[in-house]
């Protein structure tokens, strides 16, 4: 009997990941077939929750794990992972400060909430609140943390102002179910 149950442990955990695998490279080829432009005018093209959470999971970067997305109501999105900053920032190739590397030593859950409209092309992200180990941080506070500490560190980051979508891309929207692209006609 003891050896039935690891036996149908592992079956579903091979159903599973053989699952995972399947979502990811499924929505690995509905982003390249956007990004080399082959969608034609007016397609609309489905990325499932399940499949963004596969390749969320797939492509997320050393120094984070257990990466989940959620769309609770349309044009609302949140994401939450476990992050070792330490890790991601020397991944990233940055070596911390001394002090720095004390306050950030260690796994962290994070999770962000944010809104996104999108529409003739362009898109606007907007961050509501930010969650790392419990301390939530938002209104002044978190545009300060956005100015401050994130756009010092990734200048191309387009939070709370309006950025080109690209590849044709008429709209992107958050539905419960996943995301939809649109492709202008």
């Amino acid at each position: 009997m003891p050896g039935t149950v690891k036996y149908t442990i592992w079956l579903v955990s091979a159903a599973l990941l053989s699952a995972a695998a399947g979502e990811y490279a499924t929505a690995k080829h509905k982003l390249d077939l956007i990004d080399s432009d082959r969608l034609r005018p007016g397609a609309s093209l489905q990325l499932t929750l399940a499949e963004l959470n596969a390749y969320a999971a797939g492509e997320a970067p050393a120094g984070v794990r257990d990466t989940r997305i959620r769309i609770p109501a349309p044009g609302q999105a949140s994401g939450s992972a476990t992050v070792d900053f330490l890790k991601l920032r020397r991944a990233q190739g940055a070596a911390p400060s001394w002090l720095m590397s004390k306050l950030l030593d260690g796994e962290r859950p994070v999770s962000v909430a944010a809104r996104l409209h999108s529409s003739g092309g362009y898109a606007t992200v907007d961050v509501e609140e930010v969650t790392i180990s419990g301390v939530t941080i938002e209104g002044r506070t978190l545009e300060f943390l956005i100015r401050d500490v994130l756009l010092p560190l990734y200048p191309d980051a387009a939070v709370g102002r309006p950025f080109e979508l690209g590849h044709r891309i008429q709209s992107v929207d958050l539905t419960p179910g996943g995301v939809t692209v649109r492709i202008r006609k």
